[in-house]
């Protein structure tokens, strides 16, 4: 391995001039930072940040665990999280927990093996007997993203117990009674709070809910799909659906259509979670819209503040969502 030696070597200068034209800590002059620039091409030496790094207590780095990452929802936060970090000089180390706590811990071992500055965690479901304890243990600055726990960190997250509750709220308005609902991954919080949401509405309107029109989608596409063909295959199926992630809400298109039925002429429906692409859904798409941008960098702000010496108590921040009133539910 070349060794910044050989480069001054090469170069006819110290070590110490070497590094004053890597890290432009002194100035020097033209002639010479010429040559240290072509030994350092002729070698094709590279600094060693993470010793660099190391010695000075910071890698600049930060871990991010997160589940599903082919999901698109997924996929725009992991995005919005390093655009932020970048902005703030920090590099993104992303693991795929792929919901599963096993998983999660193996990911969270291998992001503090490499001597992250913080981490931002999605968690599965028993994280918080798991993962969680051996992250905080370590004294790692942390912040839970997406899903929140029963653990003193820092938490953001949408909105998903008034959002769910005004998506059934709005089928109700239209006079539907029997309203079916995918429901997401147990033993996740945000499955928890859009279900309450849902039963809550349908409360308040003097409606018990039926066990029958509830479909376990697992927050899974072809979970969703067989579910909902099977709950729609029914002489009293649901005259509405509400599905509760985007996932889940393409494998309930593909049911309704495999089934040749239409929405929402024979089905309404509405979602939790939006696409970029909804208007090109034929209907459009009724939607919660999570403002996965804010939750992104509202994430990464608060781990900043932790891994710059922030003590205040943990914050729990709910980021409203935004409803978008489309076709899908027959009224527009």
């Amino acid at each position: 391995m070349t060794t910044m030696g050989d480069v001054a070597r090469i170069a006819g200068v110290s070590a110490s001039t070497v590094s004053h034209v890597l890290n432009g800590t002194r100035k020097v002059d033209t002639a010479t930072r010429l040559r240290v620039e072509a030994a350092i091409e002729q070698t094709g030496y590279r600094r060693n940040v993470v010793a660099r790094a190391l010695a000075a207590g910071r890698t600049h780095t930060v871990g991010l665990s997160i589940s599903a990452l082919t999901n698109p929802y997924f996929g725009s936060l992991v995005h919005a999280v390093e655009r932020a970090l970048s902005d703030a000089g920090y590099v993104l180390i992303v693991g795929d927990s792929h919901d599963d706590v096993d998983s999660e811990r193996r990911v969270t071992d291998s992001l503090l093996d490499r001597q992250v500055d913080g981490m931002i965690v999605a968690p599965a479901a028993g994280s918080e007997r798991v993962t969680l304890p051996q992250v905080t243990r370590t004294g790692t600055p942390l912040v839970l993203i997406d899903r929140c726990v029963d653990i003193a960190c820092d938490q953001v997250g949408p909105e998903n117990f008034s959002s769910a509750q005004s998506l059934t709220e709005h089928l109700l308005d239209l006079g539907h009674r029997r309203i079916g609902v995918v429901r997401g991954l147990a033993g996740i919080s945000s499955t928890t709070e859009r279900f309450d949401g849902y039963t809550a509405a349908l409360a308040e309107r003097g409606i018990t809910v039926d066990a029958d029109l509830v479909v376990d989608g697992q927050s899974s596409t072809d979970v969703a799909e067989r579910e909902v063909c099977e709950l729609m295959s029914r002489a009293d199926r649901p005259t509405a659906l509400v599905s509760l992630n985007n996932a889940m809400t393409i494998g309930t298109l593909k049911a309704v259509r495999s089934l040749g039925l239409s929405i929402p002429s024979d089905v309404a429906l509405v979602c939790y979670d939006d696409f970029e692409w909804s208007d090109l859904f034929e209907p459009k798409l009724t939607a919660a819209a999570q403002d996965v941008e804010t939750i992104g960098a509202t994430a990464v702000e608060l781990l900043l503040r932790r891994i710059r010496g922030h003590d205040a108590e943990p914050q729990r921040i709910r980021v409203p969502t935004t409803f978008h009133h489309r076709h899908s539910c027959g009224c527009a």
